[in-house]
């Protein structure tokens, strides 16, 4: 399914340009979520007409991104948990995407960290240790964020 996309997508395009894609993914992500519309005559001209409009909201997206990627840099997070197995390091359960972006929305006023926004590239942390997870908060802006993930006290 050709689409055209009316905000920047990473690793797929920028406002404008028109892209084939998968019709699930044109379906029930790009086009419900205001990333893209279907690649018509009638949506490009639409798109003609709004695009300094689209531009300026792009552009408000990534300066908003470079704020939240300066509260969030060099950041070194503590996440406690139960441990099952003290000498192997081994959690009762993991420490997802969505635990990390709550911890860094109660420690940091204003980083609205969202947990899609959280790559663990291999899945849910299962162990104590240190690690680096990246963060994508815009196509151009991405950090990492150092999280250490420790055993609760009496726990061990």
């Amino acid at each position: 399914m050709e689409v055209m996309l009316l905000e920047q997508v990473q690793n797929l395009g920028e406002i404008g340009d028109v892209v084939r894609v998968r019709s699930g993914y044109a379906r029930n992500f790009l086009i419900p979520h205001g990333k893209a519309s279907a690649a018509t005559k009638e949506n490009k001209a639409r798109l003609e007409e709004h695009r300094k409009e689209l531009e300026a909201a792009e552009a408000e997206r990534l300066n908003e991104a470079r704020r939240r990627a300066a509260l969030l840099e060099n950041r070194s997070l503590e996440i406690k948990r139960k441990v099952a197995e003290p000498e192997e390091g081994k959690l009762f359960g993991s420490v997802t995407a969505a635990d990390i972006a709550d911890t860094v929305n109660a420690a940091v006023a204003n980083g609205n960290l969202e947990r899609s926004e959280i790559n663990l590239g291999e899945g849910p942390l299962k162990t104590t240790g240190e690690y680096k997870i990246s963060v994508f908060l815009h196509p151009e802006v991405h950090i990492e964020l150092a999280v250490n993930v420790v055993a609760e006290q009496g726990m061990e």
